[in-house]
């Protein structure tokens, strides 16, 4: 390959766009060869990729990235990255939409219009809220969770706000990106989520745990309870009263070579989970799991209906208050090894 063709390609993450190619002397046929021999693979129209590049792209974040970046590399406007385009090159861990699109923003007033799988946003933005991640112009955490509470369903903006808050950013920055956003469509929106936001949620699903246990009505639970005997310590993703509520999710009994991360047989979790559980609630604790198909649809319904008996049952049996509990309760955040 054509060493300043390599270089090219190097410092845009293994992307090479066809008028670039044919720009640094390559053949149209030498390019075609390429491409049926699969050493090259088109990501979108008009932009390719090394075989081993797009091999490597495993994950859904992965897959979004090379496309967000191919569009980027097709744009003749100066533009940053933003919306899910500027999370994903950030980090964040956010809700995929159905129909995922490639985000760009363009100072301007504020509007928008598609364009090939290209959402163009004309929007005006601080140079104060521009980062560089990988070579590429992004908008920053705060910027691009308030502009996904605008532009998706309010349960993605609080899971944008919760994560952009797990990764740093201050709830004051978050209200300063809102700022001037006073009269923009869907401002409310990002109020809202702003304002339901928590940094304790430890990935999305958790976030959607606490909406739906905000629903029941009464009140808003605590995120990462934590509890000790002096011997053993555990942490509850959410606390209502004398009732704690776990979100279980797959990963936590499928090993890092499935892509979960547990560190033992799917059977050794279970039996160390049912032993935890056992000794959560030896602290007159009531107890309800939820799974990711609780938190939608009828199952959600479902859910909230189970959720609430349990929960009254708590009362029931242990009440609410929690004082007789102040000896063992863990003071302070659960430390948290990364954050995303």
């Amino acid at each position: 390959m054509h060493p300043e063709l390599a270089a090219l390609m190097r410092a845009q993450q293994g992307l090479v766009t066809r008028d670039q190619a044919l720009t640094l002397g390559m053949h149209p046929r030498r390019l075609q060869r390429l491409l049926r021999s699969r050493e090259w693979v088109t990501v979108r129209w008009g932009v390719y990729a090394l075989a081993e590049v797009s091999h490597r792209a495993t994950t859904q974040r992965d897959r979004r990235l090379l496309v967000d970046r191919a569009a980027s590399l097709q744009q003749r406007r100066s533009h940053v990255m933003s919306h899910d385009s500027a999370a994903y090159e950030l980090g964040m861990a956010i809700l995929t939409p159905l129909a995922p699109l490639t985000h760009v923003t363009r100072p301007g007033l504020v509007g928008s219009h598609v364009r090939r799988d290209v959402k163009h946003h004309l929007a005006p933005y601080r140079a104060d809220q521009v980062v560089e991640v990988d070579g590429r112009r992004v908008l920053d955490l705060a910027r691009t969770a308030a502009d996904l509470a605008r532009e998706h369903p309010l349960e993605h903006g609080v899971v944008a706000c919760d994560s952009a808050r797990r990764m740093g950013c201050t709830l004051e920055e978050l209200w300063a990106a809102v700022g001037p956003m006073r009269n923009w469509p869907y401002v409310t929106r990002v109020r809202e989520a702003v304002e339901l936001s928590d940094p304790g949620a430890d990935n999305p699903a958790e976030t959607l745990a606490r909406l739906l246990v905000s629903e029941l009505g009464f009140g808003r639970p605590q995120t990462q309870f934590g509890i000790t005997d002096g011997r053993r310590k555990a942490w509850c993703d959410l606390r209502l009263g004398r009732h704690v509520i776990e979100f279980d999710g797959w990963v936590k009994y499928q090993r890092a070579a499935q892509g979960g991360v547990a560190l033992a047989s799917a059977e050794e979790v279970l039996w160390d989970e049912k032993q935890r559980q056992d000794w959560i609630c030896g602290f007159k604790l009531g107890m309800s799991r939820l799974v990711w198909s609780d938190l939608w649809g009828d199952a959600r319904v479902a859910a909230l209906t189970r959720v609430r008996r349990e929960y009254l049952e708590t009362v029931r049996l242990y009440g609410t208050s929690i004082d007789d509990l102040a000896p063992f309760v863990i003071r302070g955040p659960r430390p948290r090894p990364h954050a995303a």
